[in-house]
C-alpha cells in the first residue's frame, strides 16, 4: 500500500473547525427529553399557504432545472419587498440561492482571493467567518462590547479597517449577541470603505427581527440596513434568507443583492456550485414574500414577548448576566466562573436535559458565555429557565 502520498484534505480545510454547535447537540440526539435551544430555529413549522404553494407546484410537474439567477417571478418579488424597505432595488441586481449560507459562499468565492485581509465584527456564526479561512484569506476579528446591549467601539472597527482590507463581514441584528449597527456607525462605515476601495458584506438574514423602543404598527420594520443609504456600484453585497423571517430554516432559500457589474459572474458561480434552487421551492418564496406580512409581524410580537421574558428570568439567576438584545432570537449571556463553555453545555444536556450553545462556538470572544435560542414558546422557556435554575443549584 503506498504510504507517501495521505487520503486527506487541504490544509486549509483540515484545520478548520467543527461546529461546537452541532457537537453539543450530538450529545443529546436520540433523547426525547431534551429541550433544544441551540440552533437558530423557530419551534413553529412553516406556514400552511407556504407548504401548499411548493405541493402545488410540484403537482403541476415543477421538477426541472430554473434559471442560475432564479425565476423572474420570485426576484421582481424580492426587489420589490426590498424596494418597500429600502431604497428602489431592481431585480436584475437580485441573485436566487440554495440558501443564505450559499449567497455567503457565493459573494466570497466572488471577491476574496487567497491571502486577502478580511475584517469581521465578532462574536459571529462560524460559518460567517469560516468561509473566507477556506478560501485562503485571513479573517481579522473587532469584538463587540459587552454591556447592558452589545454594542461597537466604532473606532476600533475603523482602525482595523486599513487600506489593504479587502472585505468587512457585518451582521446586524447579529447572532449570536442581538447587536444592531445603528444607522449613524453605518454611514461611517460606508464613506470609510469607499475611500479606501473595501468591500462591505451585509449579512442581513435577521433584519425584520428588531425590537425596537416603539413597536411597528404596520408590519415593515426593518434594521438600520447599508441598503438604505448605498449607491447601486458602491462595494456592498448583502445576503439574505428566507429561513428566519418566514420560519422557513429547512427549504433552504436565499438571495444576494449585488452591483450590476457583478452579475454576470456571480450567475456563474451559481452555475458551478448549485446550477439553480428547485423550481418549487422558488414558488413557495413568491407566495411568502406576498402573502407573508402578517407572519413577520405575528413573529417579531412573539420573539419580542419571548425576549423580554428570558430576560428578566435569566439575570435573576445567581451568576448569569444577560444583556438585553435589540435584534435577532438570541440571547447572549456570561455564565460567571466558566471557562469552557463547551464542556459546561455537554454537561447541560446530560444533567437537565437543556440544549445551549456554547458562546466560544462563535468565537474565542466568547467563552465564557452561552447562546440561547428564544424562538419559543414561553411554556418551553419557563421549563427551560427552571432546569438550568435546579443545575445550576446543584
Amino acid at each position: 500500500m503506498p504510504q507517501n502520498h495521505p487520503a486527506v484534505a487541504r490544509a486549509v480545510v483540515h484545520q478548520l473547525g467543527a461546529s461546537r454547535i452541532r457537537e453539543v447537540a450530538n450529545v443529546g440526539m436520540g433523547r426525547d427529553d431534551v429541550l433544544p435551544f441551540w440552533f437558530g430555529e423557530p419551534d413553529q413549522v412553516t406556514p400552511a399557504f407556504i407548504r401548499d404553494a411548493a405541493k402545488g407546484a410540484l403537482d403541476d410537474g415543477d421538477t426541472f432545472y430554473t434559471h442560475n439567477y432564479g425565476i423572474p417571478p420570485l426576484r421582481e418579488a424580492i426587489a420589490k419587498y426590498l424596494s418597500s424597505l429600502h431604497q428602489p432595488i431592481d431585480a436584475g441586481r437580485v441573485a436566487v440561492t440554495s440558501s443564505g449560507v450559499s449567497a455567503l459562499m457565493l459573494l466570497s468565492q466572488l471577491i476574496i482571493n487567497p491571502g486577502d485581509r478580511v475584517v469581521a465584527v465578532t462574536p459571529l456564526w462560524p460559518n460567517v467567518t469560516e468561509i473566507p479561512k477556506i478560501l485562503g484569506a485571513e479573517v481579522v476579528r473587532v469584538a463587540l462590547q459587552f454591556g447592558e446591549t452589545w454594542e461597537l467601539d466604532l473606532q476600533q472597527l475603523l482602525d482595523a479597517l486599513t487600506p489593504d482590507t479587502r472585505a468587512v463581514l457585518l451582521n446586524s441584528p447579529n447572532n449570536p449577541t442581538g447587536w444592531v449597527m445603528p444607522r449613524e456607525q453605518q454611514e461611517v462605515v460606508l464613506a470609510h470603505c469607499r475611500q479606501h476601495g473595501i468591500w462591505i458584506v451585509a449579512d442581513d438574514v435577521y433584519e425584520r427581527l428588531v425590537y425596537s423602543e416603539q413597536p411597528s404598527t404596520d408590519g415593515k420594520a426593518c434594521a438600520p440596513s447599508f441598503l438604505d443609504i448605498a449607491e447601486a456600484d458602491d462595494r456592498l453585497i448583502s445576503s439574505n434568507s428566507f429561513s428566519k423571517s418566514w420560519l422557513m430554516t429547512g427549504w433552504r432559500l436565499g438571495w444576494l443583492v449585488a452591483p450590476p457589474t457583478l452579475m454576470t459572474d456571480i450567475g456563474k458561480l451559481i452555475e458551478y456550485n448549485t446550477s439553480c434552487a428547485p423550481g418549487f421551492v422558488q414558488r413557495a418564496g413568491i407566495v411568502a414574500i406576498e402573502r407573508g406580512d402578517e407572519i413577520i409581524g405575528n413573529t417579531v410580537a412573539r420573539y419580542r414577548a419571548a425576549r423580554d421574558f428570558l430576560y428578566q428570568r435569566l439575570n435573576a439567576l445567581p451568576g448569569i448576566t444577560a444583556p438585553r438584545p435589540k435584534g435577532a432570537m438570541y440571547l447572549f449571556f456570561r455564565v460567571d466562573g466558566v471557562s469552557d463553555g463547551l464542556a459546561l453545555c455537554k454537561q447541560l444536556v446530560r444533567d437537565a436535559g437543556l440544549g445551549l450553545a456554547p458562546g466560544n462556538a462563535f468565537g474565542a470572544e466568547g467563552e465564557g458565555y452561552v447562546r440561547w435560542c428564544f424562538a419559543s414558546s414561553l411554556e418551553r422557556l419557563e421549563d427551560g429557565v427552571q432546569r438550568l435554575e435546579r443545575f445550576l443549584a446543584a
